[in-house]
């Protein structure tokens, strides 16, 4: 095992990471912000390593941080002038309903107690901000065959079905929908004015 969200592993690639891993679907993390309740300024990119979803997602209007365990892949994040901080996302260091929406891009699976970090993200959202997730589907041939390479590289990765993480968004207290399915899929969860 690489460390708590495989941070080991992370830090040691950090370099090359972004040669392996093709660019983040914008127009779908997109669609998941636009389901915010509220104008959508500033977003937190949990687990956002080298900034890869975060550099899809900055404009001259929206604030994108960067959070992530790993200082390699923070490092690489900074070189292209993102805002970061490092952290665990089990305990992310914002104030309570302070930011407008979160991603957690290709990212959950590598994250220890899943409902944990669920549960601080819900509290760090403002009323009417949105969650968008986009993860792996293990119930299809290529989640398969990449839930089993990361265990072969030794990482303590812990898939999820869309339908599954869509339950997890609702338990954490977040109206939710799955926008898209396959390989690679998109959740959404907002939070409402009485959470």
């Amino acid at each position: 095992m690489h460390g708590v969200g495989d941070v080991r592993f992370f830090d040691r690639i950090a370099r090359l990471y972004d040669f392996v891993m093709p660019p983040a679907e914008r127009e779908r993390l997109l669609d998941g912000l636009a389901r915010a309740d509220r104008p959508v300024d500033h977003v937190l990119d949990v687990g956002g390593g080298s900034g890869r979803a975060a550099m899809a997602l900055e404009t001259g209007d929206r604030q994108v941080t960067v959070v992530d365990i790993s200082r390699g892949m923070l490092s690489r994040a900074r070189g292209r002038g993102l805002s970061c901080v490092q952290a665990d996302a089990r305990r992310l260091p914002v104030a309570s309903e302070s930011v407008d929406a979160v991603t957690i891009v290709d990212a959950l699976h590598h994250m220890p107690t899943q409902r944990t970090v669920l549960g601080d993200v819900a509290r760090v959202l403002a009323p009417g901000g949105v969650l968008v997730v986009r993860e792996f589907d293990p119930e299809t041939l290529l989640g398969r065959a990449t839930e089993f390479a990361e265990k072969q590289f030794g990482m303590g990765s812990l898939f999820t079905g869309p339908d599954d993480l869509a339950r997890a968004l609702e338990r954490a207290g977040l109206d939710t929908q799955v926008l898209d399915r396959g390989f690679g899929y998109t959740v959404v969860g907002v939070k409402q004015e009485n959470n």
